[in-house]
């Protein structure tokens, strides 16, 4: 015998075909909502992903472009201040702040008299010596900047700088040259090993990338330069 409640309705029939049809057409939308809300959260990241990465891309090549760059010591020419397999940073900006200092580490782009000398390399590191207007000569081993002697504490004791191609017959002198008014003239630390401006001249100044800073490798070497 079936129970009835107080109408006269039987509760535990199972629900109709139309009923059942209804609810799953209630519900359906529900389902579609939830799946269109996962893939619009999707489609969001994606694209905040994107605009990320892009924007740290950007940032990176904004920074190397106009305000440091590392570099690679690929020479002995600057030891023992740099030695070989040095990374070092570059400011770019310096040299639009102030001029260029007596004693400053610059990067500049390889001149084209010393492409033979230094093969594929775009650019050279040295320090500079002479300034704009100054005169530079060598004698007996030393440099004379205005006819005085310049003390060079970065030097390895002994080391002498001579005229080009005359290391093996002795140290020749190098005859007193005025820099032009837009030029600087570099020299490498250290002088035996480096061709710098005393084989190819002295530099143009708007040829300068930056000034060397930083030592960020190797770790243990980690510091201002």
């Amino acid at each position: 015998m079936t129970d009835l409640d107080p109408g006269g309705v039987d509760t535990t029939a199972p629900p109709s075909e139309s009923q059942t049809v209804e609810d799953l057409a209630r519900s359906e939308p529900g389902r579609r909502s939830t799946r269109s809300d996962k893939g619009r959260r999707t489609r969001r990241t994606i694209i905040e992903w994107a605009i990320l990465i892009g924007s740290a891309l950007l940032i990176a090549i904004l920074i190397k472009t106009f305000l440091f760059q590392a570099f690679y010591i690929p020479s002995e020419s600057m030891k023992p201040t740099l030695n070989v397999g040095d990374r070092v940073l570059v400011n770019k900006v310096s040299y639009r702040l102030h001029d260029v200092n007596r004693g400053d580490i610059v990067v500049f782009e390889t001149p084209p008299k010393a492409k033979d000398a230094n093969g594929e390399i775009k650019d050279l590191v040295k320090r500079v010596i002479a300034l704009p207007g100054e005169s530079f000569s060598t004698h007996a081993g030393g440099v004379y900047i205005n006819g005085r002697p310049l003390k060079e504490p970065y030097l390895q004791k002994g080391v002498q700088t001579c005229a080009p191609n005359t290391g093996a017959s002795g140290c020749g002198d190098i005859p007193a040259t005025r820099i032009p008014s837009s030029d600087v003239l570099v020299l490498g630390d250290n002088r035996p090993a480096s061709k710098d401006s005393r084989f190819f001249g002295p530099i143009k100044e708007s040829s300068i990338v930056g000034r060397v800073f930083l030592r960020i490798w190797p770790l243990n070497d980690l510091g201002f330069l």
